[in-house]
């Protein structure tokens, strides 16, 4: 698996000319810095993203996500406030594509790695541009891999536009620097790990709705196993209630203004946080958990690779099937109509 992951194919012929041209950006100043300390270290790039030979699904495995939700889970709030309308346009997605991804143990970043043919990060990308909410899109990665997103443009539902942005030192200086790029305009600002191909439009859209109605929301699910508090030792400290507890996942939906509000503070206080609702928490403000679906995994490990594919397999199955069935339901109105006209 390593191997394969290593391997380099020929970069790709470029696409043609783009139907629309991406507004460019005036990066941060810690975003150059960085960058330019990541250019000093890196070969010029000759090579597109590497195939990956995902590892067999074993039996269990394709049991495991067979189970999963892949419709959105239903709401366990009866008094939650009720989720706004949001007109067309009226989301900024920033998409995070920045990161390194050691654990995956490739060459390349996992999110630039081929998923069932094409780059685990043009699958959201694909996603938010089809949404009629979203009204731009700010990819926050290196130069030297924008091309990767640059080559679906032409493919995409329909030309939405993309702004740039440098990758920070870490997660919050990234969400940071794509947050500066953002309109004005935008009511909402949907933050995504490019490293999350399957998350459906259905639960971003009522993540965003969410995010308009209570400030800042984010997408989840129950955990499913018991979940232990340890010590320095690895001594269990106490089991946590596990109804109570749910895996956030992104995108993460929170109203601009407020967003600013929190990274100013995260400033003052020099707070270090994991994900962006944080932010929102430590200003003391709730958040809201959307319902989510537990096929919106993210993708950092050969086995989250081969989990993916399943999943994938399964998803085009569905549409397959549900295209079949409404074919044949046209097909069974028509039948009347062309017997009486004979």
């Amino acid at each position: 698996m390593a191997s394969a992951m290593r391997s380099q194919l020929s970069r790709p012929a470029r696409a043609p000319a783009l139907p629309f041209t991406p507004i460019p950006s005036v990066p941060r100043a810690s975003g150059v810095a960085h960058c330019a300390r990541q250019q000093a270290n890196r070969c010029v790039l000759v090579a597109a993203a590497p195939t990956v030979t995902a590892r067999p699904i074993t039996p269990c495995a394709r049991k495991q996500h067979r189970r999963a939700v892949l419709r959105p889970l239903a709401s366990k709030s009866a008094d939650a406030p009720a989720a706004a309308e949001l007109p067309d346009g009226s989301v900024s997605v920033v998409l995070l594509a920045g990161g390194v991804g050691k654990r995956m143990g490739a060459a390349i970043p996992k999110q630039y790695l081929e998923l069932a043919g094409q780059p685990i990060a043009t699958y959201s990308l694909e996603t938010f541009a089809a949404m009629r909410e979203v009204g731009e899109i700010v990819i926050v990665c290196d130069p030297s891999w924008r091309y990767i997103f640059e080559e679906r443009f032409p493919s995409l539902a329909r030309p939405v536009p993309v702004k740039w942005a440098l990758p920070g030192a870490e997660r919050q200086d990234s969400v940071s620097n794509g947050l500066a790029e953002v309109s004005d305009s935008a009511q909402i600002v949907a933050v995504h790990d490019s490293a999350r191909p399957l998350v459906s439009p259905a639960d971003s859209a009522r993540c965003m709705r969410d995010g308009v109605a209570v400030g800042a929301a984010v997408l989840g699910v129950p955990v499913k196993p018991t979940i232990k508090e340890v010590d320095k030792n690895n001594n269990v400290v106490k089991t946590l209630v596990r109804a109570a507890l749910w895996e956030v996942q992104t995108p993460q939906c929170i109203r601009p203004a407020l967003l600013r509000e929190g990274f100013q503070l995260v400033k003052e206080k020099g707070l270090e946080v994991t994900d962006d609702v944080s932010i929102i928490e430590a200003m003391g403000l709730p958040v809201k958990v959307t319902p989510g679906s537990y096929t919106n995994i993210k993708v950092t490990t050969p086995d989250d690779m081969s989990v993916a594919v399943g999943f994938l397999d399964e998803l085009r199955e569905q549409r397959r099937a549900a295209a079949e069935a409404d074919k044949q339901r046209q097909a069974a109105a028509a039948a009347p109509a062309a017997a009486t006209a004979a």
